[in-house]
């Protein structure tokens, strides 16, 4: 089967890649696009270690195909900081020590900011949820 040619935006950078028709965004990013920031946990959509969004959407890229991402905007933790200015986000957890090992952190962050762009004062349920 011939590879699919697909063309996104990441962190608001048009881009284009191929991929099979069974690859994963995450497989993508991390393989295509070096954006290794998104990490795989799980595979199976549970812990959320892969987020990213897909036009504002919090979505798990390892349950996403890559071709799924053909004219729609993806973000994931690369897009989070400026330079070298850290999102507010990522400075909260720096100060607060809330990075655990590591492979969830991204994931957390980017969940994180998909919840306070729809909801500004979360609960501490919804924060959980």
């Amino acid at each position: 089967m011939p590879k699919l040619h697909v063309t996104t935006s990441v962190n608001g950078e048009p881009v284009e890649f191929l991929c099979e028709p069974y690859e994963t965004m995450l497989d993508a990013l991390r393989g295509q696009l070096g954006l290794t920031g998104s990490k795989e946990g799980c595979a199976s959509g549970d812990c959320g270690a892969c987020s990213i969004t897909l036009d504002g959407r919090l979505v798990c890229s390892c349950l996403m195909l890559a071709a799924e991402a053909e004219g729609h905007e993806i973000r994931t933790i690369e897009g989070m900081a400026r330079g070298e200015k850290l999102h507010p986000l990522q400075q909260k957890f720096l100060e607060h020590a809330a990075l655990q090992c590591g492979i969830c952190t991204s994931g957390m962050l980017v969940a994180s900011e998909a919840l306070l762009a729809r909801n500004s004062n979360p609960t501490e349920e919804e924060v959980r949820f």
